[in-house]
């Protein structure tokens, strides 16, 4: 591990609290970022920020002021999202644009920050987290689905341009985890959901976090450019 300073996105809670604590016990010194913090902040994190995605200007601002605290930047989990669900053809424009600007936008602004040093330095690793459903598609997610596509692609073409550089970029895509969006969906749809599963069951954060410690890690070094997708066998023929 050339830099072990990570800044992980979504941090606060959920699939990004877990991801950080995978990271930490890894020896990743993690700056979260999220939209919200608890009053407790966990001691796993050596800064929590509240830094808007949507705003290149900002996310900017979030790498220097970061790189001359902590160090130079190893690595990027982006892990933020939000959802407007709705049909497509009854979808408020302002819905799909504000989706993508942060489950795609988002992430763009902080490889566009983070990549010059990477390169300059030699090294780093970008995790991306995309979504079975970009995969699959999903009714009701047209804007969801596209930018976590759209995540994809931009992607590969990361790990195509950085590959010499040192830096890996891959996908996570998680299936149907145990979050607070999916303990509130309706019992006999995420029923539904489950009997669709391989597995049986749901899959819980640190399944997901386990597999962005793996890519993060040095054992993961000819892995770029990849989606992988943790979702009990859900998308097996």
């Amino acid at each position: 591990m050339t830099a072990n300073i990570a800044i992980v996105t979504g941090a606060a809670r959920g699939i990004g609290a877990a991801i950080s604590t995978a990271l930490h016990r890894d020896g990743w010194r993690i700056v979260g970022v999220d939209r919200v913090w608890p009053a407790e902040i966990a001691p796993i994190f050596e800064a929590a920020e509240t830094v808007d995605v949507t705003d290149f200007s900002a996310v900017t601002d979030l790498v220097t002021r970061t790189e001359q605290a902590l160090g130079p930047i190893g690595l990027v989990v982006n892990n933020a999202g939000i959802t407007r669900d709705g049909v497509a053809h009854k979808m408020d424009p302002a819905d799909f644009r504000a989706v993508l600007d942060v489950n795609l936008m988002g992430p763009f602004h902080l490889c566009r920050a983070i990549l010059p040093g990477m390169r300059e330095r030699g090294y780093g690793r970008i995790i991306n987290m995309s979504s079975v459903n970009a995969l699959r598609g999903q009714a009701g997610q047209a804007n969801y689905a596209a930018a976590k596509a759209g995540l994809i692609a931009m992607t590969k073409s990361i790990a195509l341009e950085g590959a010499a550089k040192g830096i890996t970029a891959n996908c996570v895509a998680p299936g149907f985890i145990k979050t607070d969006m999916t303990d509130a969906m309706r019992a006999d749809m995420r029923e539904k959901e489950i009997a669709h599963i391989p597995t049986g069951r749901m899959g819980v954060p640190d399944d997901i976090a386990e597999m962005v410690a793996f890519l993060a890690s040095d054992k993961a070094g000819f892995i770029t450019g990849q989606v992988m997708s943790v979702n009990g066998g859900q998308l097996m023929p």
